[in-house]
C-alpha cells in the first residue's frame, strides 16, 4: 500500500505540480508586492486618489458599496498589465532569442521545361523526361 503512495508522489506530474504551486505562489507575492508597492502609488500620484472604497449610493436605505468594485477591476487591469509587461513580453522575447528556426536546406529544384519540382540529385525529370544540367 506504501510502495504506490511512494510511486504516486513521486510520478513527474505530481512532483511538477507541487513545484508550480510554490513557485506560483511566490510569483504571486512577487505581483502583489510590485502593484501594491510601486504601480498603486503611482497611479495615486498622478490621480490623487489610490483608494476608491469609500465611494457609494443609496437608494431606499439600501447602501452600494462600487467603490470596491472600482477598486476591483483597477487591481484586475494593474496586475495584468504588471503580469504581461513585466513577465510575459520578457519571457517571450527570451524564448524567441534561444529558439531561432534553423534554416532549412532546400530539397528539391523546379525542373525548367515542365516547372515542375524534383529532387535536388535529379539528373532527369521524372515527369517530362528531359535531361537536367547537374549542378555542382
Amino acid at each position: 500500500m506504501l510502495s504506490g503512495f511512494k510511486k504516486f508522489i513521486l510520478r513527474g506530474n505530481v512532483v511538477d505540480l507541487a513545484v508550480g504551486v510554490v513557485v506560483g505562489a511566490a510569483f504571486s507575492a512577487f505581483i502583489a508586492a510590485l502593484v501594491k508597492d510601486l504601480l498603486t502609488p503611482f497611479i495615486a500620484a498622478l490621480f490623487k486618489a489610490p483608494d476608491f472604497s469609500a465611494l457609494s449610493f443609496t437608494i431606499n436605505g439600501s447602501k452600494f458599496l462600487y467603490g470596491d468594485l472600482l477598486n476591483a477591476l483597477l487591481s484586475l487591469l494593474i496586475v495584468s498589465f504588471a503580469v504581461y509587461f513585466f513577465v510575459v513580453l520578457p519571457v517571450n522575447a527570451l524564448i524567441a532569442r534561444l529558439h531561432k528556426e534553423p534554416v532549412l536546406e532546400p530539397t528539391t529544384k523546379t525542373c525548367p521545361e515542365c516547372a515542375t519540382d524534383i529532387p535536388l540529385k535529379a539528373g532527369r525529370c521524372p515527369h517530362c523526361t528531359s535531361v537536367l544540367i547537374k549542378q555542382s
